[in-house]
Protein backbone atom coordinates (compact mmCIF):
# COMPACT_ATOMS: atom_id res chain seq x y z
CA UNK A 1 0.00 0.00 0.00
CA UNK A 2 2.78 2.15 1.15
CA UNK A 3 4.83 1.61 -2.07
CA UNK A 4 1.38 2.02 -4.16
CA UNK A 5 0.99 5.52 -2.48
CA UNK A 6 4.37 6.37 -3.42
CA UNK A 7 3.94 5.20 -7.13
CA UNK A 8 1.11 7.47 -7.52
CA UNK A 9 3.08 10.83 -5.97
CA UNK A 10 5.89 10.08 -8.23
CA UNK A 11 2.95 10.01 -11.55
CA UNK A 12 1.28 13.36 -10.45
CA UNK A 13 4.55 14.98 -10.37
CA UNK A 14 5.68 13.30 -13.31
CA UNK A 15 2.31 14.57 -15.18
CA UNK A 16 2.67 17.60 -13.49
CA UNK A 17 5.96 18.47 -14.83
CA UNK A 18 4.95 17.11 -18.20
CA UNK A 19 1.63 19.54 -17.89
CA UNK A 20 3.46 22.44 -17.21
CA UNK A 21 6.38 21.95 -19.54
CA UNK A 22 4.17 21.02 -22.80
CA UNK A 23 1.31 23.48 -21.88
CA UNK A 24 3.33 26.57 -23.92
CA UNK A 25 4.14 24.40 -26.55
CA UNK A 26 0.10 24.24 -27.12
CA UNK A 27 -1.50 26.10 -29.83
CA UNK A 28 -2.85 29.74 -28.81
CA UNK A 29 -5.92 30.69 -30.20
CA UNK A 30 -7.53 34.56 -30.48
CA UNK A 31 -10.51 35.41 -32.23
CA UNK A 32 -10.53 38.94 -33.51
CA UNK A 33 -14.36 40.50 -35.03
CA UNK A 34 -13.28 43.93 -36.92
CA UNK A 35 -16.93 45.78 -37.34
CA UNK A 36 -17.26 48.23 -40.55
CA UNK A 37 -19.55 50.73 -41.20
CA UNK A 38 -19.45 52.98 -44.36
CA UNK A 39 -21.25 55.57 -46.32
CA UNK A 40 -23.60 56.11 -43.20
CA UNK A 41 -24.50 59.49 -45.24
CA UNK A 42 -26.25 61.31 -41.86
CA UNK A 43 -28.25 57.51 -41.21
CA UNK A 44 -27.74 58.31 -37.20
CA UNK A 45 -30.84 57.71 -36.28
CA UNK A 46 -34.04 55.81 -37.70
CA UNK A 47 -35.39 58.42 -38.74
CA UNK A 48 -36.25 60.19 -42.80
CA UNK A 49 -35.92 63.40 -41.27
CA UNK A 50 -35.99 64.42 -45.27
CA UNK A 51 -39.53 62.67 -45.40
CA UNK A 52 -40.55 62.70 -42.07
CA UNK A 53 -40.77 58.31 -41.89
CA UNK A 54 -39.44 56.15 -39.82
CA UNK A 55 -36.80 54.33 -41.82
CA UNK A 56 -34.99 50.39 -41.24
CA UNK A 57 -31.53 51.08 -40.63
CA UNK A 58 -29.30 53.42 -38.93
CA UNK A 59 -26.20 53.13 -36.36
CA UNK A 60 -28.77 53.05 -33.48
CA UNK A 61 -29.42 49.55 -34.95
CA UNK A 62 -25.87 49.21 -35.71
CA UNK A 63 -25.16 50.00 -32.19
CA UNK A 64 -27.21 46.85 -30.98
CA UNK A 65 -25.42 44.65 -33.02
CA UNK A 66 -21.87 45.82 -32.12
CA UNK A 67 -22.93 45.43 -28.34
CA UNK A 68 -24.05 41.99 -28.73
CA UNK A 69 -20.55 41.16 -30.25
CA UNK A 70 -18.58 42.86 -27.40
CA UNK A 71 -20.70 40.57 -24.86
CA UNK A 72 -19.20 37.44 -26.69
CA UNK A 73 -15.85 36.90 -24.55
CA UNK A 74 -14.57 34.69 -26.60
CA UNK A 75 -13.73 37.61 -28.95
CA UNK A 76 -12.29 41.19 -29.15
CA UNK A 77 -14.32 43.73 -31.37
CA UNK A 78 -13.26 46.29 -33.27
CA UNK A 79 -15.78 49.00 -34.77
CA UNK A 80 -14.31 50.95 -37.61
CA UNK A 81 -16.14 53.86 -39.57
CA UNK A 82 -14.93 54.65 -43.43
CA UNK A 83 -16.31 57.64 -44.20
CA UNK A 84 -19.00 60.06 -46.10
CA UNK A 85 -21.77 60.18 -42.48
CA UNK A 86 -21.58 63.88 -43.20
CA UNK A 87 -23.51 64.35 -45.82
CA UNK A 88 -27.50 62.87 -46.35
CA UNK A 89 -29.73 63.49 -43.72
CA UNK A 90 -30.54 67.33 -42.43
CA UNK A 91 -29.49 66.01 -39.29
CA UNK A 92 -25.84 66.14 -40.44
CA UNK A 93 -26.44 69.45 -41.90
CA UNK A 94 -28.05 70.59 -38.74
CA UNK A 95 -24.29 70.17 -37.04
CA UNK A 96 -22.71 71.04 -40.34
CA UNK A 97 -24.31 74.34 -41.07
CA UNK A 98 -26.65 75.31 -38.42
CA UNK A 99 -25.86 75.02 -34.74
CA UNK A 100 -22.10 74.30 -35.12
CA UNK A 101 -20.93 75.46 -31.62
CA UNK A 102 -21.74 72.29 -29.65
CA UNK A 103 -20.12 69.21 -30.20
CA UNK A 104 -20.85 67.71 -34.11
CA UNK A 105 -23.63 65.01 -33.63
CA UNK A 106 -21.17 63.14 -35.17
CA UNK A 107 -18.54 63.07 -32.32
CA UNK A 108 -21.13 62.21 -29.71
CA UNK A 109 -22.83 59.50 -31.30
CA UNK A 110 -19.84 57.89 -32.66
CA UNK A 111 -18.38 58.18 -29.48
CA UNK A 112 -20.73 57.15 -27.67
CA UNK A 113 -20.59 53.81 -29.77
CA UNK A 114 -16.83 53.70 -28.98
CA UNK A 115 -15.60 53.66 -32.18
CA UNK A 116 -11.93 52.67 -32.76
CA UNK A 117 -10.83 54.18 -35.94
CA UNK A 118 -12.02 55.76 -38.59
CA UNK A 119 -11.09 57.02 -42.18
CA UNK A 120 -12.58 60.27 -43.68
CA UNK A 121 -14.22 60.56 -46.58
CA UNK A 122 -15.36 62.79 -50.00
CA UNK A 123 -18.14 63.90 -48.70
CA UNK A 124 -16.76 64.71 -45.19
CA UNK A 125 -14.14 66.60 -47.02
CA UNK A 126 -17.28 68.36 -48.50
CA UNK A 127 -18.66 70.02 -45.55
CA UNK A 128 -15.09 72.27 -45.22
CA UNK A 129 -12.41 72.86 -43.22
CA UNK A 130 -14.31 74.44 -40.16
CA UNK A 131 -16.32 71.34 -40.25
CA UNK A 132 -13.92 68.75 -40.32
CA UNK A 133 -11.15 70.25 -38.46
CA UNK A 134 -13.39 70.82 -35.90
CA UNK A 135 -14.65 66.97 -35.87
CA UNK A 136 -11.70 65.45 -35.81
CA UNK A 137 -10.87 67.05 -32.45
CA UNK A 138 -13.36 66.00 -31.38
CA UNK A 139 -13.52 62.65 -32.12
CA UNK A 140 -12.00 60.08 -29.02
CA UNK A 141 -10.78 57.79 -32.38
CA UNK A 142 -8.31 58.45 -34.90
CA UNK A 143 -9.47 59.83 -38.25
CA UNK A 144 -7.29 58.38 -41.24
CA UNK A 145 -6.49 59.46 -44.64
CA UNK A 146 -2.31 58.69 -45.17
CA UNK A 147 -2.69 59.65 -49.19
CA UNK A 148 -3.92 63.40 -47.76
CA UNK A 149 -1.10 65.49 -47.24
CA UNK A 150 -0.40 68.86 -45.73
CA UNK A 151 0.98 70.87 -48.16
CA UNK A 152 3.34 72.82 -46.18
CA UNK A 153 4.11 70.07 -44.21
CA UNK A 154 4.54 67.55 -46.65
CA UNK A 155 3.35 65.39 -43.87
CA UNK A 156 -0.42 63.50 -43.53
CA UNK A 157 -2.87 65.93 -42.93
CA UNK A 158 -5.31 63.75 -40.75
CA UNK A 159 -3.25 60.68 -39.12
CA UNK A 160 -2.06 58.30 -41.66
CA UNK A 161 -2.71 55.00 -39.47
CA UNK A 162 -3.43 53.32 -35.87
CA UNK A 163 -2.03 50.65 -34.00
CA UNK A 164 -4.66 48.57 -31.66
CA UNK A 165 -3.67 46.00 -29.04
CA UNK A 166 -5.87 43.19 -28.46
CA UNK A 167 -5.25 40.02 -26.35
CA UNK A 168 -1.26 41.13 -27.26
CA UNK A 169 -1.83 40.85 -30.87
CA UNK A 170 -0.81 43.98 -32.44
CA UNK A 171 -3.42 45.32 -35.33
CA UNK A 172 -2.59 47.78 -37.56
CA UNK A 173 -5.35 49.76 -39.71
CA UNK A 174 -4.19 52.14 -42.40
CA UNK A 175 -6.38 54.92 -43.93
CA UNK A 176 -6.93 56.25 -47.24
CA UNK A 177 -9.23 58.00 -49.40
CA UNK A 178 -10.50 58.36 -53.00
CA UNK A 179 -7.64 61.39 -54.30
CA UNK A 180 -10.63 62.24 -56.68
CA UNK A 181 -11.39 64.84 -54.43
CA UNK A 182 -10.19 67.83 -56.84
CA UNK A 183 -12.33 66.70 -59.54
CA UNK A 184 -15.48 67.37 -57.58
CA UNK A 185 -14.53 70.25 -54.70
CA UNK A 186 -13.45 73.56 -54.92
CA UNK A 187 -10.32 74.57 -53.60
CA UNK A 188 -11.38 76.50 -50.26
CA UNK A 189 -12.54 73.08 -49.20
CA UNK A 190 -10.03 71.01 -49.31
CA UNK A 191 -7.12 74.14 -49.11
CA UNK A 192 -4.09 72.83 -47.99
CA UNK A 193 -4.33 69.26 -48.54
CA UNK A 194 -2.65 67.03 -51.79
CA UNK A 195 -4.75 63.99 -52.60
CA UNK A 196 -2.24 61.73 -53.46
CA UNK A 197 -2.46 58.15 -55.33
CA UNK A 198 -3.38 55.65 -52.98
CA UNK A 199 -1.44 52.58 -54.43
CA UNK A 200 1.81 54.98 -53.80
CA UNK A 201 0.80 55.94 -50.82
CA UNK A 202 -0.30 52.61 -49.46
CA UNK A 203 2.96 51.18 -50.96
CA UNK A 204 5.14 54.35 -48.75
CA UNK A 205 3.17 53.25 -45.27
CA UNK A 206 2.90 49.88 -45.29
CA UNK A 207 6.90 49.81 -45.51
CA UNK A 208 7.09 52.26 -42.78
CA UNK A 209 4.63 50.13 -40.40
CA UNK A 210 6.29 47.05 -41.22
CA UNK A 211 9.78 48.48 -39.97
CA UNK A 212 8.59 50.18 -37.07
CA UNK A 213 5.59 48.45 -35.49
CA UNK A 214 6.00 44.65 -36.75
CA UNK A 215 1.83 44.35 -36.81
CA UNK A 216 0.57 40.76 -36.26
CA UNK A 217 -2.22 41.85 -38.75
CA UNK A 218 -2.48 44.69 -41.40
CA UNK A 219 -6.22 45.89 -42.26
CA UNK A 220 -6.90 48.60 -44.61
CA UNK A 221 -9.69 50.85 -44.03
CA UNK A 222 -10.21 53.16 -47.44
CA UNK A 223 -12.55 55.19 -48.96
CA UNK A 224 -12.44 54.45 -52.56
CA UNK A 225 -14.48 51.91 -54.62
CA UNK A 226 -13.20 48.44 -56.44
CA UNK A 227 -14.01 49.59 -60.08
CA UNK A 228 -11.10 51.30 -61.27
CA UNK A 229 -12.17 51.66 -65.12
CA UNK A 230 -15.57 53.66 -63.32
CA UNK A 231 -16.41 57.44 -65.49
CA UNK A 232 -13.25 56.13 -68.18
CA UNK A 233 -10.43 55.60 -65.82
CA UNK A 234 -8.01 53.34 -66.38
CA UNK A 235 -6.43 50.73 -63.61
CA UNK A 236 -2.82 51.89 -64.45
CA UNK A 237 -3.88 56.28 -64.20
CA UNK A 238 -2.34 57.74 -61.32
CA UNK A 239 -4.72 58.90 -58.83
CA UNK A 240 -7.62 56.50 -59.22
CA UNK A 241 -10.77 57.29 -58.24
CA UNK A 242 -11.62 53.85 -56.91
CA UNK A 243 -8.06 52.04 -56.40
CA UNK A 244 -9.04 49.94 -53.17
CA UNK A 245 -8.37 46.97 -54.86
CA UNK A 246 -5.52 47.86 -56.92
CA UNK A 247 -4.02 48.86 -53.40
CA UNK A 248 -5.00 44.84 -52.13
CA UNK A 249 -3.51 43.10 -55.15
CA UNK A 250 -0.51 45.23 -56.01
CA UNK A 251 0.58 46.21 -52.14
CA UNK A 252 1.88 42.97 -50.39
CA UNK A 253 0.87 42.57 -46.42
CA UNK A 254 -3.05 43.23 -45.71
CA UNK A 255 -4.93 40.63 -44.35
CA UNK A 256 -8.45 42.55 -44.85
CA UNK A 257 -9.08 45.90 -46.73
CA UNK A 258 -12.37 47.02 -46.13
CA UNK A 259 -13.98 49.46 -48.46
CA UNK A 260 -16.29 52.50 -48.90
CA UNK A 261 -17.34 54.96 -51.98
CA UNK A 262 -19.16 52.76 -54.55
CA UNK A 263 -22.16 51.95 -51.75
CA UNK A 264 -22.05 48.12 -53.32
CA UNK A 265 -21.85 45.09 -50.47
CA UNK A 266 -18.66 43.63 -51.11
CA UNK A 267 -17.35 39.94 -49.38
CA UNK A 268 -14.72 38.73 -51.70
CA UNK A 269 -11.09 37.03 -51.37
CA UNK A 270 -8.70 37.92 -54.19
CA UNK A 271 -4.96 37.25 -54.03
CA UNK A 272 -2.39 39.79 -53.95
CA UNK A 273 1.55 39.90 -56.03
CA UNK A 274 2.58 37.34 -53.55
CA UNK A 275 -0.16 34.87 -54.33
CA UNK A 276 -2.12 35.33 -50.57
CA UNK A 277 -5.21 35.70 -49.82
CA UNK A 278 -6.98 39.38 -48.87
CA UNK A 279 -10.54 39.53 -48.19
CA UNK A 280 -12.24 42.63 -49.20
CA UNK A 281 -15.34 43.55 -47.51
CA UNK A 282 -17.58 46.71 -48.54
CA UNK A 283 -21.16 48.01 -47.03
CA UNK A 284 -24.31 49.65 -48.98
CA UNK A 285 -24.73 53.34 -47.74
CA UNK A 286 -26.94 54.86 -45.48
CA UNK A 287 -26.19 52.11 -42.56
CA UNK A 288 -28.26 49.32 -44.38
CA UNK A 289 -25.74 47.16 -44.00
CA UNK A 290 -22.60 46.88 -42.24
CA UNK A 291 -19.47 43.92 -42.48
CA UNK A 292 -17.50 41.77 -40.41
CA UNK A 293 -14.16 40.21 -40.88
CA UNK A 294 -13.35 37.66 -38.46
CA UNK A 295 -9.47 36.59 -37.96
CA UNK A 296 -8.52 34.12 -35.88
CA UNK A 297 -4.99 33.83 -34.83
CA UNK A 298 -3.45 30.16 -34.03
CA UNK A 299 0.12 30.34 -32.30
CA UNK A 300 1.96 27.60 -32.20
CA UNK A 301 4.71 28.33 -29.58
CA UNK A 302 7.29 26.19 -31.12
CA UNK A 303 7.22 28.18 -33.82
CA UNK A 304 6.60 31.08 -32.71
CA UNK A 305 4.33 31.99 -35.90
CA UNK A 306 0.76 33.41 -36.56
CA UNK A 307 -1.21 31.36 -38.19
CA UNK A 308 -4.34 33.45 -39.47
CA UNK A 309 -7.68 32.34 -40.92
CA UNK A 310 -10.32 35.19 -42.11
CA UNK A 311 -13.71 35.03 -43.23
CA UNK A 312 -16.14 37.78 -43.85
CA UNK A 313 -20.05 38.55 -43.16
CA UNK A 314 -22.21 41.28 -44.58
CA UNK A 315 -24.83 41.94 -41.67
CA UNK A 316 -28.61 43.20 -42.89
CA UNK A 317 -29.22 45.99 -40.50
CA UNK A 318 -32.43 46.22 -40.61
CA UNK A 319 -32.74 42.52 -38.83
CA UNK A 320 -31.79 44.06 -35.55
CA UNK A 321 -33.75 46.47 -33.22
CA UNK A 322 -32.61 50.13 -32.26
CA UNK A 323 -30.80 50.14 -28.91
CA UNK A 324 -33.05 51.38 -26.35
CA UNK A 325 -30.28 53.30 -24.38
CA UNK A 326 -28.96 54.94 -27.75
CA UNK A 327 -32.55 56.01 -28.47
CA UNK A 328 -32.92 57.62 -25.09
CA UNK A 329 -29.32 59.66 -24.90
CA UNK A 330 -29.87 61.47 -28.27
CA UNK A 331 -33.88 61.95 -27.79
CA UNK A 332 -33.49 65.57 -27.50
CA UNK A 333 -31.24 65.77 -30.73
CA UNK A 334 -33.59 63.90 -32.72
CA UNK A 335 -36.71 66.50 -31.88
CA UNK A 336 -34.62 69.32 -32.40
CA UNK A 337 -33.97 68.78 -35.80
CA UNK A 338 -37.42 67.55 -36.56
CA UNK A 339 -38.48 70.92 -35.28
CA UNK A 340 -36.06 72.78 -37.75
CA UNK A 341 -36.77 70.91 -40.59
CA UNK A 342 -40.80 71.05 -40.06
CA UNK A 343 -40.24 74.85 -40.44
CA UNK A 344 -42.26 76.30 -43.41
CA UNK A 345 -40.30 78.09 -45.80
CA UNK A 346 -42.93 79.05 -49.04
CA UNK A 347 -45.17 77.45 -50.91
CA UNK A 348 -45.72 75.55 -54.08
CA UNK A 349 -48.85 75.77 -56.51
CA UNK A 350 -47.87 72.44 -58.37
CA UNK A 351 -46.20 69.09 -57.41
CA UNK A 352 -43.07 68.39 -58.67
CA UNK A 353 -41.24 65.41 -59.35
CA UNK A 354 -37.44 63.98 -60.71
CA UNK A 355 -38.89 61.28 -62.81
CA UNK A 356 -39.91 63.56 -65.63
CA UNK A 357 -36.51 64.84 -65.29
CA UNK A 358 -35.49 61.34 -66.18
CA UNK A 359 -36.66 61.48 -69.70
CA UNK A 360 -36.65 65.21 -70.95
CA UNK A 361 -37.32 68.89 -69.92
CA UNK A 362 -39.39 69.28 -65.93
CA UNK A 363 -40.42 71.63 -63.73
CA UNK A 364 -38.07 70.15 -61.41
CA UNK A 365 -35.00 70.73 -62.51
CA UNK A 366 -36.24 73.99 -64.10
CA UNK A 367 -36.97 75.33 -60.94
CA UNK A 368 -33.31 74.95 -59.99
CA UNK A 369 -32.02 76.66 -63.67
CA UNK A 370 -34.60 79.48 -62.94
CA UNK A 371 -32.81 80.15 -59.22
CA UNK A 372 -29.34 79.70 -60.64
CA UNK A 373 -30.25 82.39 -63.24
CA UNK A 374 -31.87 84.74 -61.33
CA UNK A 375 -28.89 84.61 -58.22
CA UNK A 376 -25.98 84.94 -60.82
CA UNK A 377 -27.66 86.80 -63.74
CA UNK A 378 -25.54 84.36 -66.21
CA UNK A 379 -26.28 83.93 -69.67
CA UNK A 380 -26.48 80.11 -69.32
CA UNK A 381 -27.37 77.37 -66.94
CA UNK A 382 -26.54 73.91 -66.58
CA UNK A 383 -28.43 71.10 -64.21
CA UNK A 384 -28.92 68.09 -63.69
CA UNK A 385 -31.74 65.77 -60.76
CA UNK A 386 -29.51 64.58 -58.09
CA UNK A 387 -32.46 62.81 -56.41
CA UNK A 388 -33.29 59.78 -58.91
CA UNK A 389 -37.04 59.50 -57.50
CA UNK A 390 -37.70 63.05 -54.94
CA UNK A 391 -41.01 64.86 -55.42
CA UNK A 392 -42.24 67.80 -53.15
CA UNK A 393 -46.12 68.29 -53.28
CA UNK A 394 -48.11 71.20 -53.88
CA UNK A 395 -48.92 73.30 -50.50
CA UNK A 396 -46.73 74.35 -48.00
CA UNK A 397 -42.70 73.35 -48.28
CA UNK A 398 -40.63 73.08 -45.47
CA UNK A 399 -36.76 72.99 -44.89
CA UNK A 400 -37.18 69.18 -45.51
CA UNK A 401 -38.11 69.51 -48.89
CA UNK A 402 -35.08 71.66 -49.76
CA UNK A 403 -33.11 67.89 -49.36
CA UNK A 404 -35.29 66.79 -51.98
CA UNK A 405 -35.14 70.03 -54.48
CA UNK A 406 -31.13 69.74 -53.78
CA UNK A 407 -29.07 66.61 -52.45
CA UNK A 408 -25.74 67.84 -52.04
CA UNK A 409 -24.07 70.33 -50.59
CA UNK A 410 -22.58 72.18 -53.99
CA UNK A 411 -21.65 75.78 -53.68
CA UNK A 412 -22.81 77.31 -57.41
CA UNK A 413 -20.33 78.58 -59.61
CA UNK A 414 -20.21 81.22 -62.62
CA UNK A 415 -17.30 80.42 -65.56
CA UNK A 416 -16.30 80.98 -68.98
CA UNK A 417 -16.95 79.15 -71.78
CA UNK A 418 -17.22 79.48 -75.76
CA UNK A 419 -20.73 78.62 -77.53
CA UNK A 420 -18.75 75.23 -78.83
CA UNK A 421 -17.58 74.22 -75.50
CA UNK A 422 -21.56 74.45 -74.35
CA UNK A 423 -22.64 72.40 -76.83
CA UNK A 424 -20.26 69.93 -76.68
CA UNK A 425 -20.92 69.91 -72.93
CA UNK A 426 -24.40 69.15 -73.97
CA UNK A 427 -23.38 66.55 -76.60
CA UNK A 428 -21.52 64.91 -73.87
CA UNK A 429 -24.55 64.64 -71.35
CA UNK A 430 -27.29 63.55 -73.83
CA UNK A 431 -24.67 61.04 -75.02
CA UNK A 432 -24.62 59.70 -72.30
CA UNK A 433 -28.45 59.75 -71.41
CA UNK A 434 -30.37 59.38 -74.74
CA UNK A 435 -30.17 55.89 -76.64
CA UNK A 436 -29.77 56.73 -80.47
CA UNK A 437 -33.61 55.51 -81.55
CA UNK A 438 -33.81 53.20 -84.32
CA UNK A 439 -37.41 53.31 -84.60
CA UNK A 440 -40.18 54.43 -82.35
CA UNK A 441 -40.47 51.16 -80.47
CA UNK A 442 -36.89 51.54 -79.71
CA UNK A 443 -36.21 52.49 -76.54
CA UNK A 444 -35.28 56.37 -75.41
CA UNK A 445 -32.99 56.08 -72.47
CA UNK A 446 -29.26 54.53 -72.70
CA UNK A 447 -29.56 51.39 -70.51
CA UNK A 448 -29.45 47.79 -70.94
CA UNK A 449 -30.84 45.47 -68.86
CA UNK A 450 -29.51 42.19 -67.58
CA UNK A 451 -31.13 38.62 -66.87
CA UNK A 452 -32.51 39.73 -63.30
CA UNK A 453 -33.77 43.23 -64.42
CA UNK A 454 -30.90 45.39 -63.19
CA UNK A 455 -30.52 48.17 -65.39
CA UNK A 456 -27.39 49.77 -65.85
CA UNK A 457 -25.89 52.37 -68.58
CA UNK A 458 -24.85 50.90 -71.79
CA UNK A 459 -21.37 52.57 -71.22
CA UNK A 460 -21.01 50.25 -68.49
CA UNK A 461 -21.52 52.59 -65.77
CA UNK A 462 -23.44 51.44 -62.77
CA UNK A 463 -27.11 51.54 -62.00
CA UNK A 464 -28.80 54.12 -64.05
CA UNK A 465 -30.68 55.51 -60.39
CA UNK A 466 -26.73 56.27 -59.56
CA UNK A 467 -26.09 58.04 -62.85
CA UNK A 468 -29.09 60.62 -62.91
CA UNK A 469 -26.86 63.49 -61.51
CA UNK A 470 -24.76 63.31 -64.75
CA UNK A 471 -28.01 64.14 -66.91
CA UNK A 472 -27.18 67.82 -67.18
CA UNK A 473 -30.00 70.09 -69.25
CA UNK A 474 -29.51 73.92 -69.54
CA UNK A 475 -31.71 76.73 -69.36
CA UNK A 476 -31.07 80.16 -71.02
CA UNK A 477 -30.49 78.65 -74.68
CA UNK A 478 -33.27 76.78 -77.14
CA UNK A 479 -32.23 73.52 -77.92
CA UNK A 480 -33.29 70.22 -79.35
CA UNK A 481 -32.50 66.32 -79.11
CA UNK A 482 -32.18 64.51 -82.02
CA UNK A 483 -32.77 60.82 -80.67
CA UNK A 484 -32.08 58.98 -84.63
CA UNK A 485 -28.91 60.68 -84.08
CA UNK A 486 -25.03 58.75 -82.85
CA UNK A 487 -23.67 60.25 -79.57
CA UNK A 488 -21.85 63.62 -80.84
CA UNK A 489 -24.30 64.88 -82.80
CA UNK A 490 -27.54 65.07 -81.35
CA UNK A 491 -27.58 69.06 -79.92
CA UNK A 492 -28.86 71.88 -82.07
CA UNK A 493 -28.59 74.70 -80.12
CA UNK A 494 -31.12 77.72 -81.92
CA UNK A 495 -31.24 80.50 -80.14
CA UNK A 496 -31.06 82.06 -76.89
CA UNK A 497 -33.31 81.43 -74.56
CA UNK A 498 -34.61 85.59 -75.04
CA UNK A 499 -34.63 85.29 -78.84
CA UNK A 500 -30.90 86.67 -79.39
CA UNK A 501 -28.76 84.70 -81.89
CA UNK A 502 -26.29 82.04 -80.57
CA UNK A 503 -22.75 81.87 -81.46
CA UNK A 504 -20.32 78.85 -81.32
CA UNK A 505 -17.23 81.25 -80.90
CA UNK A 506 -18.82 83.84 -78.54
CA UNK A 507 -17.93 83.48 -74.52
CA UNK A 508 -20.92 82.97 -72.34
CA UNK A 509 -20.95 82.98 -68.21
CA UNK A 510 -22.61 79.96 -66.99
CA UNK A 511 -24.18 78.71 -64.04
CA UNK A 512 -23.16 75.24 -62.78
CA UNK A 513 -22.89 73.56 -59.81
CA UNK A 514 -19.19 73.23 -57.99
CA UNK A 515 -19.14 69.71 -58.85
CA UNK A 516 -19.74 69.66 -62.27
CA UNK A 517 -17.60 73.24 -62.16
CA UNK A 518 -14.55 70.97 -60.98
CA UNK A 519 -14.75 68.64 -63.49
CA UNK A 520 -17.04 66.03 -62.16
CA UNK A 521 -18.30 64.05 -64.52
CA UNK A 522 -16.53 64.54 -67.26
CA UNK A 523 -18.84 66.85 -68.93
CA UNK A 524 -16.12 69.45 -69.22
CA UNK A 525 -12.85 67.97 -69.67
CA UNK A 526 -13.79 65.14 -71.75
CA UNK A 527 -17.47 66.83 -73.24
CA UNK A 528 -16.20 70.15 -73.49
CA UNK A 529 -12.68 69.50 -74.60
CA UNK A 530 -11.27 71.93 -71.61
CA UNK A 531 -7.77 70.84 -69.92
CA UNK A 532 -8.39 69.69 -66.24
CA UNK A 533 -5.56 72.44 -65.35
CA UNK A 534 -7.22 75.06 -67.31
CA UNK A 535 -10.67 75.01 -65.10
CA UNK A 536 -9.81 76.92 -62.16
CA UNK A 537 -8.69 79.91 -64.25
CA UNK A 538 -12.37 79.49 -65.93
CA UNK A 539 -14.51 80.15 -62.77
CA UNK A 540 -15.30 83.53 -61.84
CA UNK A 541 -16.93 83.52 -58.47
CA UNK A 542 -18.27 80.86 -56.51
CA UNK A 543 -21.20 81.57 -53.60
CA UNK A 544 -19.69 80.92 -49.75
CA UNK A 545 -22.38 78.52 -49.16
CA UNK A 546 -23.87 75.68 -50.45
CA UNK A 547 -26.55 76.34 -53.36
CA UNK A 548 -29.07 74.69 -51.07
CA UNK A 549 -28.61 77.90 -48.69
CA UNK A 550 -29.48 80.02 -51.11
CA UNK A 551 -32.61 77.85 -52.86
CA UNK A 552 -33.83 78.23 -49.50
CA UNK A 553 -33.74 81.91 -49.37
CA UNK A 554 -34.95 82.48 -52.86
CA UNK A 555 -37.97 80.32 -51.67
CA UNK A 556 -38.51 82.35 -48.90
CA UNK A 557 -38.59 85.64 -50.51
CA UNK A 558 -41.08 84.51 -53.11
CA UNK A 559 -43.40 83.17 -50.84
CA UNK A 560 -45.20 81.62 -53.40
CA UNK A 561 -43.35 79.46 -56.50
CA UNK A 562 -45.09 78.17 -59.51
CA UNK A 563 -43.06 75.43 -60.80
CA UNK A 564 -43.24 74.54 -64.58
CA UNK A 565 -41.19 73.47 -67.60
CA UNK A 566 -39.64 76.36 -69.46
CA UNK A 567 -40.05 74.47 -72.46
CA UNK A 568 -36.60 75.78 -73.86
CA UNK A 569 -35.47 72.27 -74.98
CA UNK A 570 -37.23 68.94 -76.74
CA UNK A 571 -36.66 65.80 -77.66
CA UNK A 572 -37.44 64.91 -81.45
CA UNK A 573 -38.73 63.31 -83.23
CA UNK A 574 -41.58 64.04 -80.67
CA UNK A 575 -43.78 60.93 -81.51
CA UNK A 576 -41.06 58.81 -80.70
CA UNK A 577 -39.70 60.44 -77.80
CA UNK A 578 -43.37 60.37 -76.27
CA UNK A 579 -43.53 56.74 -77.21
CA UNK A 580 -40.44 55.74 -76.12
CA UNK A 581 -41.08 57.86 -72.74
CA UNK A 582 -43.75 55.60 -72.04
CA UNK A 583 -42.45 52.74 -72.71
CA UNK A 584 -39.73 53.44 -70.52
CA UNK A 585 -40.86 54.71 -67.77
CA UNK A 586 -43.05 52.08 -66.96
CA UNK A 587 -39.75 50.29 -66.96
CA UNK A 588 -37.80 51.97 -64.62
CA UNK A 589 -40.08 52.78 -62.18
CA UNK A 590 -42.38 49.18 -62.15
Amino acid sequence: MKNNAINSRILLVVFLFLFTTLLPLQAQIIKLKLIETSDVHGALFPWDFINNKPTSASLAQVYTYVQAQRADKSQSVILLDNGDILQGQPLVYYSNFEKTEPEHICARVMNYMNYDAATIGNHDIEAGHPVYDKLEKEFKFPWMAANAVNTKTNQPYFKPYTILDRDGIKIAILGLITPGIPMWLPENIWSGIDFQDMILSASKWVKIINETEHPDVLIGLFHAGLDANYNGQTADMDRNENAAQLVAEQVSGFDVVFVGHDHKSWNKTIKNTDGKNVLILGTLSSARTATEATVILNKNKESGKWEKETTGNVIQIKDFKPDDAFMNQFAPEMEEVKAYVAKPIGTFTETISTRESIFGDSPFVDLIHHIQLDLTKADVSFAAPLSFNAEIKKGEVYVSDMFNLYKFENLLYTMKMSGQEIKDYLEYSYGQWFNEMKNSDDHLLKFKQDANGNITLSNGNPQLAANYYNYSSAAGINYTVDVTKPAGEKIVIKSMADGRSFDLKKNYIVALNSYRGNGGGGHLTVGAKIPANEITGRIINSTPKDLRYYLMKWIEKEKTVSPKASGNWSVIPNEWWLKGKEKDMKLIFK
